[in-house]
């Protein structure tokens, strides 16, 4: 089981690499440490099971965050009654619109100990593909939190940070033509 111990946090070099592919089909390894990440996220979310081991309530988790380069992420999010639980090898984004939105509260990461104050824009519309525990290749559309949930873990699996698309010299200014979202 993961743990809060298990998450590496900023500084560490892993969060800047950009991950590896997985291998398909996916070895068994591969494959436990893919449903960590989802049981994660999920125990994360759980009040009881969050208090007893101390996890950081999260909505996603990307392999490279427990010290693992490769390409996996776990989301699990409930948006208007949808309930958007992927555990995906070698995610990709395959299309995006041009519109951007961004949540007004900021976003926060389990790699993060700390508030960084500001507007991360992020394309409202997404379509991504990637392939499942049963080996399945998926392809989803998402809007909305859905979205921006997606581009944050990707973004982990090439070495970025949400607080890399912040504005620094103004991080509250309103990205251009972005819609905001209230969380």
């Amino acid at each position: 089981m993961i743990t809060m111990e298990n998450i590496i946090r900023e500084g560490h070099p892993t969060l800047r690499k950009v991950a590896k592919e997985v291998t398909l089909p996916a070895s068994a390894e591969d494959r436990k440490i893919l449903k960590d990440l989802i049981e994660y996220v999920k125990n994360s979310q759980n009040p009881e099971i969050a208090e007893q081991y101390g996890l950081r309530p999260g909505i996603g988790l990307a392999a490279p965050q427990i010290n693992v380069s490769k390409r996996m992420i776990a989301i699990h999010l409930k948006e208007n009654d949808i309930l958007y639980s992927y555990a995906l090898f070698n995610p990709k984004i395959i299309r995006h619109s041009v519109k951007k939105i961004y949540l007004t509260a900021g976003e926060g990461c389990l790699s993060v100990d700390r508030a960084v104050p500001g507007f991360v824009p992020r394309y409202a519309k997404i379509k991504v593909k990637g392939t499942n525990l049963d080996g399945e290749e998926v392809f989803m559309e998402l809007q909305g939190l859905a979205a921006i949930c997606f581009q944050h873990e990707i973004d982990h699996l090439n070495g970025i940070m949400f607080y890399d698309h912040i504005n620094e010299e103004d991080p509250f200014a309103e990205p251009d033509h972005a819609i905001p979202i209230e969380r």
